[in-house]
């Protein structure tokens, strides 16, 4: 597997910025779960939690409370966020979103730091557990996690579905 993830599109400043935050993030993710593991801690666990938390208050708190999929959808893939992770919307509907980023900022930072790339993919599914999280906000949402970049797919597949 290679994974590829160079970012294919010129972006303004603004976008510029907010990719380096979010690698930042990712490197500060990096460290302290390997610093967690040095000292002997099931960091895979702990992290988990802390993420689908820590999406869960960004979901209550940052989106509309809605059971609206088109509204949350929009809202999810807005402007800013659809040019930093290069997102392309393939559904909307009312009963299915379905979108696939191209690039990932936290990938990016993980690929300066390590080689292995089974820990990326580890990471990156330990990182959507803040996308899950988000999705727990919304009672009437299910969210599935499809193929990712850290896997070497060409983009990360989110659907997010309607339940009844």
């Amino acid at each position: 597997m290679t994974i590829k993830n160079k970012p294919s599109i010129a972006t303004e400043q603004r976008v510029n910025d907010m990719r380096s935050a979010l690698e930042h993030r990712g490197t500060w993710l990096y460290l302290l779960l390997e610093e967690a593991e040095k000292a002997g801690y099931d960091w895979e666990g702990f992290a988990r939690k802390a993420i689908t938390r820590c999406g869960r208050l960004h979901g209550e708190a940052n989106f509309t409370r809605t059971e609206d999929l088109k509204a949350f959808g929009k809202e999810f893939a807005n402007e800013l966020y659809s040019r930093i992770f290069e997102m392309d919307i393939k559904e909307l509907s009312d009963e299915k979103f379905q979108v696939e980023f191209h690039y990932c900022p936290h990938v990016a930072a993980w690929q300066k730091l390590t080689k292995d790339e089974k820990k990326i993919e580890k990471l990156c599914d330990i990182a959507m557990d803040g996308d899950r999280g988000i999705i727990s906000a919304f009672p009437k949402f299910r969210f599935e996690l499809g193929d990712t970049i850290a896997k070497g797919g060409k983009g990360c597949t989110i659907t997010i579905t309607k339940t009844k």
